[in-house]
């Protein structure tokens, strides 16, 4: 792709990991780069994000980060590394409700939130398990409030993520399909109408 396809400019979130010895930030961006993609970008709790996660029966769960083989731990430690030149992009989430277990749920006076992965499970994870408090996702707009609800992050996050604009190099913009987290979920593939739409000119 020609330099004259890229955006000048282009929003990156730097999110700080507590518990991490390797580095103790990572950079993350979005997804849905074009104007008109109808997605949002939604600071999350990590933990409220894998809780709603883990209920989700109808796609596949990962296992804790502990138990990942080592490769993968290593993969997806490179691959995050803020020294890369590549930006790696964030998590790519949809969000549901359903009622909650027990009598109350079956009385319809208490919902639940549950979290499906497009794209980027093994970031949110690892992400938490290095001790990630919040970090940013990509949504469809039309869900965005929902994924509030149950999982957005406080006002002060809101405050200390703040994105910032860079002028990225060419490589940051190179398909992500080969990178290591490739935990696209079977028969679903992850979204790439922007960076689809630049290869081709439109």
């Amino acid at each position: 792709m020609s330099n004259s396809a890229l955006p000048a400019c282009e929003s990156v979130w730097v999110v700080q990991l507590n518990d991490h010895e390797s580095y103790d930030h990572v950079r993350l961006k979005r997804i849905f780069s074009c104007d008109g993609t109808r997605h949002e970008v939604v600071l999350v709790d990590a933990r409220k994000l894998l809780l709603c996660a883990d209920r989700d029966d109808t796609d596949y769960v990962l296992r804790p980060v502990h138990e990942w083989h080592p490769g993968k731990m290593r993969g997806i430690r490179e691959f995050l590394d803020p020294d890369n030149t590549r930006i790696p992009e964030m998590p790519y989430v949809t969000v549901s409700s359903r009622r909650a277990p027990g009598l109350i749920g079956w009385l319809r006076l208490e919902h639940e939130g549950v979290v499906a992965f497009r794209n980027g499970q093994h970031r949110a994870r690892y992400l938490a398990s290095a001790g990630a408090r919040w970090f940013p996702v990509e949504v469809h707009e039309r869900e965005a409030a929902l994924l509030r609800q149950y999982c957005g992050a406080p006002d002060d996050a809101r405050t200390a993520l703040r994105p910032s604009r860079t002028v990225p190099p060419g490589a940051d913009h190179a398909d992500d399909d080969e990178h290591a987290d490739d935990d696209t979920p079977p028969g679903r593939n992850p979204v790439r109408a922007c960076h689809d739409d630049a290869r081709s000119g439109l």
